[in-house]
Parts: structure tokens; C-alpha cells; sequence
């Protein structure tokens, strides 16, 4: 019986995991936008040449996210709710793209 009553408690989320978020973006930038995207690792996207393209990564929080900046290790990234952007060389139309995807989760 208190098995049963523990597994009730504290089992809401706040939204949606960031495998969830991935797979939505992921499906918008490669079938919306048409975009050479791919799944990297357990929580990021690439999209088109690894070192130039813009490479977004999926944190469990925003916090976790805003973190990662104040540690100086994302230069160059724009924060999207839990997800950064690693802009890298890309034109604006490609970054709007990517901005569209990420923002609408």
C-alpha cells in the first residue's frame, strides 16, 4: 500500500523532457525548414557542417541552460528557454530557421 501511495507524489512535470523538445525540433527543421539536421549525442541537433553549422543543445532546465553561459562555456550561443543555440558561421536566414524551431516548443 505505500508503495502505491508514494508512486502518486511528485510525479508531475513542469513540461516536457528535452529528449521530447529534441525530437519536435528535430522534425521541424528537417521536415518544415528542410534543413540538413541530425541528431548528436543524447542531447543536441546538428544542423549541416559540424564545425561552421549551427549546433543547438538541449539543457533539462532554462536555468541549467543560463548556467552553462555564466560558466563561459557557450560564447556565441542564444538562449532559447532550456536550449542554446551555438550560432557559429551562419547566415540570418538559417539562424531564423533554427530560432522558429526552438521557440515554438
Amino acid at each position: 500500500m505505500l508503495a502505491l501511495a508514494l508512486a502518486g507524489c511528485g510525479g508531475g512535470k513542469a513540461g516536457p523532457d528535452s529528449n521530447e523538445r529534441r525530437g519536435v525540433a528535430f522534425d521541424c527543421l528537417k521536415n518544415e525548414h528542410k534543413l540538413p539536421a541530425r541528431l548528436s549525442g543524447e542531447d543536441a541537433i546538428q544542423i549541416g557542417n559540424p564545425r561552421t553549422g549551427p549546433r543547438v543543445r538541449f539543457f533539462l532546465t532554462r536555468g541549467l541552460a543560463e548556467a552553462e553561459q555564466f560558466q563561459g562555456t557557450a560564447e556565441g550561443t542564444i538562449q532559447s528557454g532550456s536550449a542554446l543555440i551555438y550560432v557559429r558561421r551562419n547566415g540570418d536566414k538559417v539562424l531564423k530557421q533554427v530560432e522558429d524551431c526552438i521557440d515554438n516548443l
